[in-house]
């Protein structure tokens, strides 16, 4: 795959550790239970309503998230406004797994890539991932040092937040 800012391409797919040498980001969180619950999450994160929700512009070549769809995420307001540019690196949608990461393109904040997953266990319970290894890519970043890893768990705990609304009966 060419264009990623970083060569660790599809790492959060589950099939190997994540990169040394990256900050990374395990939040799982409990959405409820049985599968109109699982079936409205998994539609979310994979349409982009969840990103929208969460307040994060999205401008993307496609409605739905799949392997080569590129993603402009847009971050703030105005002039302290950030422009995230990604590419959809994987996707799944499976009876008990639905879900995509996308990875970043030259321009992008930070390096790496972020999964965004929800799966239906046996059990019947619905759970919601975000799974994601990152490091700084521009110089204010860089200097922002502590406070990115903070703003990341920030934001995985409100997708999860976010997600949980549409699955309350």
């Amino acid at each position: 795959m060419t264009g990623f800012s970083y060569p660790e391409v599809g790492a959060t797919s589950g099939d190997v550790p994540l990169p040394a040498g990256y900050r990374h980001l395990e939040h799982r969180i409990r959405l409820g239970f049985g599968r109109d619950v699982f079936t409205a999450a998994g539609e979310s994160v994979l349409t982009w309503r969840m990103h929208r929700a969460v307040g994060v512009g999205v401008v993307a070549t496609r409605d739905r998230a799949e392997p080569g769809v590129r993603v402009r995420l847009l971050l703030g307001r105005g002039r302290w406004g950030l422009v995230a540019p990604c590419e959809v690196v994987w996707a799944v949608e499976e009876p008990t797994r639905l879900g995509f990461a996308y990875g970043t393109l030259p321009g992008h904040p930070e390096r790496g890539e972020e999964a965004f997953l929800v799966e239906l266990a046996p059990d019947g319970q619905v759970f919601f991932t975000v799974t994601a290894f990152s490091r700084p890519a521009l110089r204010y970043t860089r200097a922002a040092g502590p406070l990115v890893p903070v703003f990341q768990k920030l934001y995985a705990r409100r997708c999860g937040r976010v997600l949980r609304r549409p699955a309350r009966p």
